[in-house]
């Protein structure tokens, strides 16, 4: 979300937040002096640190209360200033703009002692007011984390509580965090408190790690709500249930994927009507990117999740178009919840200046004031860990550091949910078939949302074996209805069963790191580094479809096509210390072999990820420095223009150019390919002129139709506007850049010209395989670009620009008014790391 969607709902949260008897003003913690002895026993007491660099940036900073504090934009400032370096960052911006990443009472800077009542807990604020805990017992610093969470997040607790049930109970078409950045508040039923509550029985089902889990949730609490009861009693206690539904919040957010079977499989239904049932299925295999050969992975070898299926006669065919208005909106609003995001750069040592490995690395979640995530760092008896935590993590670190180890997360999106067609009975839309029998369906009143102009909702949906009914569609004209199963449903929760092992210092090495992150139901890239490895897992329950079940298209829900377990452990996409001496991931797919997910069809032979691998080259001799500029240059790189332009460029070539000034057009995105494609203002010091080269200009003008060109000629344009539906044709700024059409046009474009391509369509898109149509209709889409442009900005493409300023960042929901540079790089937290030594026994 950028500037200008903030003004609407900038006080909303902080008005709703006050309305629920938050004092109107932000409170100050109660100051005492710093004992210089206890300071030193805690300092001597503590285990040596291996690590050469410890560095990160938390852009949304630590502060979280409102009014907003002045210092609250202190990380901001700096994260701000990294961004117009472009990929020209040296080792002392990186100690510049990074803050340190100290562990326990070794803290950098003016250090503060925090009055705590609860004795065995002491609290350090640094100059950047990241609280570091001491506790003489485990259960102390679980106490001490759960006290300063609701310190620095009781604004985002009480707003977001209440909206974390809604993910947790999948209700259709909401998305929590859009509930939490628009200052909407979900009152939760009795029924839907009670459905989630069950998940004390999924903790208690993992055995002895489940009820370590289980303990640490009520120690946390302890301190969450004495913070709370002493100085924001209006504030209703949290409790063990509400940590269960933020828990499903991360899920939903960015720790699932699947479910778009539906919209896929009417797509699917729409080609074979037009193009005939074996030239429909090509087209739609070759858009899918299912397993595209050329596609960019993060380690070598091979994984397959399940063989590809014998047959389609456990899926339905639904009918073109059938889907209703309600099924649509919920697949359109479930594409536009999931955030594929979060990078990561490992170097090996022998990649290395110093012999030992590089992390760079960091999870995308957008920009919040309050953080959803904010830093701690917590020493005790067995952990002595730095890093982001949140509120469903009672004292653990899930991204972050310890002595000698450091970990960090990017989205999978692996296939957990899939969508089931019910067959209807009786004339009814609330009886459907299964096992035989006719059955209906279940009633969930789930609550109310209360949304920030005042007006009220209930939420109330229908239910099947198969999970929630998101809608209808029709089959041969018979009504159906579809609903949806996820795997990590009931399950959320034991995400913490990961970060109990690292947080009670059960993990030494990278192999029972990996065991460690294979606990966790939710699917993410779990990045490691030490001083010797690098390496990857990739976690995520994920169910093995029946024999005669297409993963991509609707299911069918009579009771035979159930799903026939989970793919196991040892099954998933892993990998340490690559020949490569490198792991680069921005989301794309870990290892070659598996089937992307239903929902994910970006997954082809160029990638946003080919900026990060590009930019980082095959060099040895690397400097946090040298990663710390890759990742900062693709953060502002157009996509479109990196990976398209020089075959545009070629193709265009075939025939003259229309105008002399189209001409031009082409040779100033030649330029601006050559110059590194760079999104921002980079003359003016502050940023808030115009993209600094007219090739922004033309392209970000022209991208649209572009696309549509190199589809139409093929699709027409009710299919393109269909697949446009399904697969947004995403144009930076302010998109992420991951699901655009480049990721085609790439590979399309290569086989018009002849060249040598792995994995070709099954058709040629572009002019439908004529080169010179092709360049035709793409000179059409350039020259009504620079029609367009020419009638606001004069006839001289060199005089063309486009604002920087709409794109600049702000802070959802507008409580902070600091904007920034555009940029597309981590926002939850990024480290900048690397160890010389590890602890005895590690390893």
């Amino acid at each position: 979300m950028r500037v200008g969607t903030l003004v609407a709902i900038g006080g909303a949260l902080g008005v709703t937040a006050l309305a629920a008897g938050r004092p109107p003003a932000q409170r100050t913690p109660r100051r005492v002096a710093v004992n210089a002895r206890v300071l030193r026993a805690q300092l001597a007491s503590a285990p040596k640190d291996y690590a050469n660099i410890a560095r990160d940036i938390m852009p949304s900073g630590e502060y979280g209360g409102y009014p907003t504090p002045p210092q609250a934009n202190d990380q901001a400032i700096l994260y701000n200033a990294l961004t117009p370096l472009f990929g020209n960052v040296t080792a002392k911006d990186v100690q510049k703009d990074f803050i340190p990443m100290t562990l326990g009472a070794n803290i950098v800077g003016p250090r503060t002692r925090e009055a705590v009542p609860h004795p065995g807990v002491t609290i350090y604020r640094d100059r950047y007011d990241i609280p570091h805990v001491i506790g003489k017992t485990r259960d102390d610093v679980t106490w001490g984390a759960g006290w300063v969470m609701a310190e620095d997040r009781d604004l985002l607790i009480n707003q977001a509580r209440g909206d974390a049930y809604l993910a947790a109970i999948n209700a259709p078409g909401y998305s929590a965090i859009n509930l939490i950045g628009e200052g909407a508040t979900f009152t939760p039923s009795q029924q839907t408190i009670d459905y989630v509550s069950q998940q004390t029985s999924s903790l208690l089902a993992a055995g002895a790690e489940g009820r370590g889990v289980l303990h640490d949730l009520n120690v946390y609490l302890q301190g969450i709500n004495a913070y709370l009861t002493a100085n924001a009693p209006a504030y209703q206690p949290l409790t063990l249930t509400d940590l269960y539904a933020f828990n499903a919040l991360k899920d939903q957010f960015v720790g699932e994927g699947g479910g778009q079977q539906a919209a896929n499989g009417e797509f699917l239904s729409a080609l074979e009507q037009k193009f005939g049932v074996r030239k429909g299925y090509g087209i739609w295999n070759d858009l899918r990117e299912a397993n595209d050969p050329e596609a960019p992975v993060s380690v070598p070898g091979t994984v397959r999740f399940q063989r590809p299926p014998v047959s389609h006669s456990g899926n339905v065919m639904l009918d073109p178009g059938s889907l209703s208005s309600g099924a649509s909106a919920v697949l359109a609003h479930e594409r536009t919840a999931k955030h594929y995001a979060s990078n990561a750069l490992l170097v090996s040592g022998a990649r290395s200046a110093t012999g030992h490995p590089i992390m760079v690395a960091g999870p995308q979640i957008g920009y919040f004031y309050p953080g959803l995530t904010m830093e701690v760092a917590l020493q005790g008896p067995g952990i002595d860990q730095v890093g982001a935590t949140s509120t469903p993590f009672p004292g653990y670190v899930f991204i972050g550091r310890n002595q000698d180890q450091a970990w960090s997360l990017t989205s999978a999106g692996l296939d957990q949910i899939t969508t089931y067609v019910q067959t209807l009975c009786d004339n009814s839309r609330t009886m459907y078939i299964y096992n035989g029998q006719c059955v209906p369906m279940q009633q969930f009143n789930a609550g109310t949302i209360n949304y920030y102009n005042g007006t009220t909702a209930p939420v109330s949906f229908m239910t099947t074996v198969n999970g929630p009914v998101i809608g209808y569609a029709t089959v041969k004209g018979q009504p159906v209805a579809l609903a949806q199963k996820r795997a990590s449903t009931g399950r959320d929760v034991n995400d913490l069963l990961f970060y109990y092992e690292l947080a009670h210092n059960r993990v030494h090495n990278v192999r029972q790191f990996f065991a460690a992150a294979a606990k966790t139901p939710q699917t993410f890239n779990s990045l490691y580094i030490n001083d010797k490895d690098i390496a990857v897992y990739t976690s995520g329950l994920v169910p093995i479809q029946p024999r005669n079940v297409d993963q991509d298209l609707p299911v069918n829900g009579n009771g035979s096509e159930e799903w026939r377990g989970f793919v196991s452990a040892r099954n998933h996409p892993q990998g340490i210390n690559p020949p490569s001496g490198e792991i680069v991931n921005w989301n794309n797919r870990t290892q070659a072999g598996y089937q992307a997910p239903d929902d994910n069809w970006s997954l082809g032979a160029v990638q946003r990820v080919s900026l990060l691998i590009n930019n980082l080259g095959n060099g040895t001799n690397l400097t946090p420095a040298n990663v710390v500029s890759a990742m900062n240059k693709a953060a502002t790189q157009d996509v479109n223009n990196v990976t398209i332009e020089p075959l545009l460029a070629r193709v265009l070539s075939k025939v003259p150019a229309p105008s002399r000034r189209d001409a031009l057009m082409l040779k100033l995105l030649n330029e601006w390919y050559q110059h590194g494609s760079s999104l921002l203002d980079r003359t003016n010091r502050n940023g808030i002129g115009n993209i600094t080269s007219p090739g922004a200009a033309i392209l970000l003008t022209a991208w649209p139709g572009l696309a549509d060109a190199w589809a139409s000629s093929v699709l027409g344009p009710t299919l393109t506007q269909q697949f446009n539906s399904l697969v947004p044709n995403d144009s930076p700024p302010p998109g992420g850049q991951y699901t655009g059409w480049y990721v085609y046009m790439n590979k399309d474009l290569r086989t018009i010209l002849g060249e040598k391509v792995r994995g070709r369509y099954s058709v040629k898109f572009c002019g439908a395989g004529n080169v010179r149509l092709c360049a035709r209709q793409l000179w059409a889409a350039l020259d009504a670009a620079g029609n367009a442009l020419a009638a606001k900005q004069g006839p001289n493409p060199a005089n063309w620009r486009v604002s920087a300023v709409p794109q600049r960042i702000g802070f959802i929901p507008g409580l902070l008014k600091y904007t920034m540079r555009y940029t597309n790089r981590p926002s939850g937290i990024q480290q900048v790391i690397s160890f010389s030594g590890h602890a005895p026994g590690d390893q």
